[in-house]
């Protein structure tokens, strides 16, 4: 069983950075993999990126890749979303996940992901 906090967001100008953390606690062996996703009003919660608990592995939706970085601090049990370049369609409210094993299917959808934090609001101005 996971929980999840997440910490960071804040109301910024486009081309500003932010770094999103989010702290995980309960973690067991079978947790594979977190994931960040991003829900805007009237949208669907999008996925962003993925990255395995091992830090061997990380892959990107194509609207971030080049501008935002996942990672990992073992030592602390917490996931970082290093957000650069910020646009004003980045605005929404960011959530980070963890799954409860291994997906065979991938991480790229929120069906991988059994736990969630309650997100973390990012508004991105003008």
């Amino acid at each position: 069983q996971v929980q999840l906090l997440e910490s960071g967001g804040g109301l910024v100008q486009a081309g500003d950075s932010l770094r999103l953390s989010c702290a995980a606690s309960g973690r067991t062996y079978r947790n594979y993999a977190m994931g960040w996703f991003r829900q805007a009003p009237g949208k669907e919660r999008e996925f962003l990126a993925t990255i395995t608990w091992g830090g061997g592995s990380a892959n990107y939706a194509d609207s971030v890749k080049g501008r935002f970085t996942i990672s990992i601090d073992n030592v602390k049990n917490t996931v970082y979303l290093q957000m650069n370049s910020l646009k004003p369609e980045d605005t929404a409210v960011y959530y980070c996940a963890s799954d409860s094993g291994f997906s065979r299917s991938g991480y790229y959808t929120a069906t991988a992901y059994a736990y969630w934090g309650q997100g973390t609001p990012v508004t991105v101005s003008p």
